[in-house]
């Protein structure tokens, strides 16, 4: 059974940690009362009759300490007082450290009443906090019902108007002014009472616009530019311009946006009589309504994400009273339990409430009454572990390791990297089986980062919020590795024995090539199979990467960003393995025809940066929306690594002293830059004044020895492009496999920096990603927009 501190500290999030019991705290208080009635006890042993002995004193010591206990009345010290300390709570410390508890060890009353000052504390913060939380959900819900009454009424008046180029004529008609009452006075307009075709002729029965133009004004829809923008209709009707603010967070947003700010400048001037700046058209009320359906399913999560809190926090307080009556001999925990249960978090229902009210609404406008539609987007079911994943992993490692064992025999006896032959298969088979391999290799880091974030407990699903059908589990993840390479070292086989039997190449390379084109159908897909919706939430975030910045940053965004900075070989092996095949090299097995060309080795540079250039991108991007500095600093980082990458490239071409230099100078501040970075700001290390020497506060992994052996790791691994300035003199064979081992090296690298990056997003929600997203809505107050 897992014991509730490590199950508490798996669920905790990571922006309320501070707001949760401190478990741990007050667990270390519970031992120091555990030791005072030790002391007590042992007085009890002191005690004898049969004469004076050396160790009465001592024993008259522990009597006097203790005596102050026995007239001790529980009932005064079990009064909830509500006052919360001006200080921060001390973190918790190791349990077994008796002998800072022995040192500040007073009497036992002593330290019962203080074990129920910090209970009380405790439960005053939890209070305070469920109360702000709740109050903020139940605005947001208020805020939702609001943009969705106003989103049905626009919707009706669009399809009443749809023939009007999208500019609609607001009249002081009674139906205008049923609308109004009913944004007044929270309810929907009743589109029953009446048919489409008597509503719109009555929409555009009156003249009179300006009460009309106000009152909406004042209850939510924002219209541009006042009266100043007022013309008419060819039939002499009023038409007004609305605005629905649509956030720029895909490419055809932001580009939108800029577009409509030129049309607006340029074109739809203000100043010019009758010239609206925008109007409400169907796109517009389409992404207002994917807005607010997005802004629903977080309040839904956020409720159940404050609901889980309250349950967290009651189990907490039940798990310490019980521990303090075992160790205290008392029966008391009832009478506390009753003042706690008695607490906002427990006795208040608004949360409960609430969430069956969105699930209604969810279901009602967003699912057409289907329920289990809704359910859907509101509760995604998590998939069910499976006892065949494990059967197929250990199958495909088996596998793997057989038909591995059998390439290098074959290999070695059909002298295939004799000096004779190495050339051109090295030239034509290694960069295509090497992408697989590194791909692989990554998946393979990946299942282990997977696997140790589970046993350690770090909330990873949470923090890449990551939703239920697209997550893997690390056997997922495993299976999927064994998987691809027994599939490609069968493919290294069959091509081997094909070339050792004299099959010629244009017959045996299609191979690699078939090979390829089964991976790229599978990960395009679009069947129910073979992890689909991993598959495709992997495609959106490379489609986000690769559009940077013109999509909004998520978690998962720059990490994948940072996985492809390290995998920079894998994206040149890509490009010599598409030219290989599209400019025909298979046929006539001439690898030469790719390099020789101007092209190919000008790409190469596109290659290098590419990575890099979309982090700092993504960067840039999460400046512009939060304004922190840091980012800036961050692409900095990235700008680094492209200027050194770029040198390496021109150094492998003209080795020359000066390039040599260049190489030297912009590597290595590159290097200490990343070394910096990796340490202090993802990692969250050395730090001076850490009560862990050279590390940080919190840490997950007890044995500190873990994050001195990772930092010296992660410097040597920093340091591999070295190679490229020592030059080492060796055969065609040699040099690709040592360039193999080094890209393999850095996809290690990265693995072991994924986990320690996460855990300290998970400790000190570095990344500042908010619990409960706050969903951007169409409809603003006139205020609002200042």
């Amino acid at each position: 059974m897992v014991k509730f501190s490590k199950e508490l500290e798996a669920q905790l999030i990571p922006e309320w940690k501070d707001a949760f019991v401190n478990y741990w705290q007050l667990k270390k208080h519970v031992k120091k009362v555990k030791l005072s009635r030790m002391l007590k006890l042992s007085q009890t042993t002191c005690s004898h009759d049969y004469g004076i002995s050396i160790f009465d004193p001592v024993c008259s010591f522990f009597r006097h300490l203790s005596s102050s206990v026995t007239n001790h009345q529980p009932d005064q010290i079990l009064q909830v007082k509500n006052t919360l300390s001006e200080q921060g709570d001390e973190s918790g410390e190791d349990e077994n450290d008796d002998a800072e508890l022995v040192e500040h060890l007073n009497s036992e009353e002593d330290e019962l009443k203080v074990f129920f000052e910090k209970l009380d504390e405790e439960l005053d913060k939890v209070n305070r906090f469920y109360t702000n939380k709740e109050s903020e959900f139940l605005e947001r819900g208020e805020m939702l019902n609001k943009q969705l009454q106003i989103l049905f009424d626009l919707q009706q008046v669009l399809g009443c108007r749809r023939q009007s180029s999208g500019r609609f004529n607001f009249s002081r008609s009674a139906t205008s002014s049923r609308l109004i009452r009913s944004y007044s006075s929270g309810r929907t307009s009743d589109s029953d009472s009446e048919t489409p075709t008597e509503f719109a002729e009555r929409l555009g029965e009156g003249t009179q616009t300006n009460d009309v133009i106000s009152a909406v004004e004042k209850n939510g829809i924002n219209l541009l530019a006042g009266a100043a923008t007022r013309g008419k209709t060819k039939k002499g009707k009023p038409k007004v311009a609305m605005r629905i603010d649509i956030p720029a967070t895909t490419p055809t947003r932001t580009i939108t946006a800029v577009t409509s700010m030129l049309w607006e400048d340029l074109v739809n001037n203000p100043k010019k009589e009758g010239g609206p700046s925008e109007y409400v058209n169907r796109k517009k009320l389409q992404c207002a309504e994917k807005m607010i359906r997005g802004a629903f399913v977080e309040l839904y999560r956020g409720l159940g994400l404050l609901k889980t809190y309250s349950s967290l926090n009651m189990v907490a307080f039940v798990k310490i009273l019980k521990k303090f009556d075992k160790v205290s001999n008392r029966q008391s925990s009832a009478t506390y339990l009753k003042a706690v249960k008695r607490s906002h978090f427990i006795s208040s229902d608004k949360v409960v409430k609430l969430m069956d009210e969105v699930e209604s609404s969810f279901t009602k406008h967003f699912a057409k009454d289907d329920r289990k539609k809704a359910m859907k987007f509101l509760r995604p079911c998590q998939p069910k572990d499976s006892h065949m994943v494990t059967f197929f992993v250990g199958l495909f490692t088996g596998s793997f390791i057989t038909l591995f064992s059998l390439y290098a025999i074959l290999a070695h006896t059909s002298g295939m990297f004799s000096h004779g032959t190495q050339t051109n298969y090295v030239e034509t088979i290694y960069p295509v089986f090497s992408m697989f391999a590194l791909l692989s290799l990554h998946m393979f880091m990946y299942g282990c980062n997977l696997f140790m974030w589970k046993v350690t407990r770090i909330n990873y699903n949470f923090i890449f919020e990551f939703q239920d059908g697209t997550t893997l589990k690390y056997r997922d993840a495993f299976l999927i590795c064994t998987c691809m390479m027994t599939t490609v070292v069968s493919a290294m086989v069959l091509h081997l024995i094909l070339v050792s039997n004299g099959f010629s190449p244009n017959q045996v390379d299609i191979i690699p090539s078939i090979l390829f084109l089964i991976y790229i159908g599978i990960l395009v897909c679009p069947l129910n199979m073979f992890y689909r919706p991993t598959r495709y939430c992997f495609l959106r975030v490379i489609r986000n990467i690769i559009y940077s910045p013109l999509y909004k940053v998520l978690m998962i965004d720059f990490f994948m960003g940072d996985q492809l900075t390290s995998q920079i070989p894998l994206l040149r092996h890509m490009e010599s393995t598409t030219c290989y095949f599209l400019a025909g090299s298979f046929k006539t097995h001439h690898f030469h025809t790719c390099k020789a060309g101007k092209l190919y080795p000008e790409l190469a540079y596109v290659i290098s940066f590419a990575p890099y250039y979309w982090r700092a991108m993504q960067c840039t991007r999460r400046w512009f929306d939060e304004c922190d500095v840091n980012h800036l600093a961050n692409l900095g980082k990235y700008v680094s690594a492209m200027i050194a990458a770029g040198a390496q490239l021109t150094y492998a071409r003209q080795e020359t002293q000066l390039w040599l230099i260049i190489v030297l100078v912009t590597s290595l501040f590159a290097t200490v830059y990343q070394l910096y970075w990796d340490f202090v700001k993802d990692w969250g290390l050395l730090d001076l004044d850490s009560k862990n020497k050279w590390l940080r506060d919190e840490l997950v992994l007890k044995k500190k020895g873990f994050y001195y052996t990772a930092i010296a790791l992660n410097f040597v691994l920093r340091v591999a492009w070295l190679e490229i300035v020592l030059q080492f003199k060796v055969g065609l064979f040699e040099s690709r496999l040592l360039e193999f081992s080094l890209a393999s090296l850095e996809v290690i690298r990265r693995g072991h920096w994924n986990y320690y990056r996460l855990e300290n997003e998970h400790l000190n929600n570095v990344g500042k990603f908010r619990a409960v997203k706050n969903v951007p809505l169409p409809f603003h107050e006139t205020d609002s927009d200042g």
